[in-house]
């Protein structure tokens, strides 16, 4: 619980996290596990879930700001933050659409939609 309540960019959340993660692995692998470790396992498993939730999006983000960044050069502060401001299905829409865009103004204009 005390894992989950620290915020996401807390300093030792992430590096805890894999240790936790591989513990919750070595615990599956075995067979006979006690009331205990299954609880542990079932509380980890959102935990789990979220963090490679967001490690899916930060991933999409940077694909799609280094697409825009090879196709119109260095991208304003302002835009990236709305780009990190987008759900995963928000992202995979920019990723199809950003074929389309000839200029910054069409992203704009995206994003704009989006809000």
């Amino acid at each position: 619980m005390e894992l989950s309540a620290l915020p996401l960019n807390h300093p030792y959340k992430q590096a805890t996290l894999e240790l936790v993660y591989n513990l919750r692995e070595n615990l599956r692998i075995n067979q006979n596990l006690e009331s205990d470790d299954r609880e542990l396992i079932m509380r980890l498993e959102p935990l789990y879930q979220q963090d490679r939730e967001r490690a899916k999006q930060e991933g999409q983000q940077d694909v799609i700001l280094r697409l825009l960044n090879r196709r119109f050069g260095e991208i304003d502060s302002a835009l990236i933050e709305r780009i990190r401001g987008l759900s995963i299905e928000q992202l995979s829409l920019l990723a199809e659409a950003l074929l389309d865009f000839s200029v910054v103004a069409d992203l704009e204009a995206w994003l704009n939609q989006q809000a």
